[in-house]
């Protein structure tokens, strides 16, 4: 059964994807140099990944009962992740290693969440929470190999 205290982090989660598609949408329109077509393709594929997470997480959350935030506001006043307006210009490099840092806040706060729908008993939502996160876990892996890091550097 779901809680008021799960509904609530499945919309914090909603919120934090809403601003993380935008940052990856931001890496994508503006990432320079040698790596721009991998880079390019990689920030677009990861940004899809994420919308497909955010809509399943959205649609969770409207089945167990609760009302998913829909609004840019709500997004950057729910979110776990900050907003970084591009001022200045960035190395794909430096934009890979933001990526990999919001990553690690997902994979936490994916943890988090698995903890607190096993307490709960929902089951489903469990499920779909461990299954981002074994998504989010590769992504730190790759996007770590591309730096020349460990996954857990």
């Amino acid at each position: 059964m779901a809680t008021q205290e799960v509904q609530e982090y499945l919309n914090n989660t909603v919120a934090t994807l809403g601003v993380f598609y935008t940052k990856l949408h931001q890496h994508h329109w503006y990432v320079k140099g040698s790596h721009f077509f991998t880079l390019h393709e990689k920030f677009e594929e990861l940004y899809d990944d994420v919308n497909e997470t955010f809509d399943e997480v959205a649609e969770r959350l409207i089945t167990i009962g609760g009302k998913p935030y829909s609004t840019l506001k709500e997004f950057l006043d729910h979110s776990i992740i900050e907003e970084t307006p591009y001022t200045t210009e960035k190395s794909g490099e430096d934009m890979v290693a933001e990526v990999v840092a919001d990553l690690r806040i997902l994979a936490d706060n994916l943890s988090k969440g698995i903890e607190l729908t096993g307490d709960a008993g929902d089951d489903v939502t469990q499920d779909l929470l461990i299954g981002y996160k074994t998504d989010v876990d590769k992504h730190i892996w790759m996007y770590q190999a591309f730096l020349g890091k460990s996954p857990v550097e």
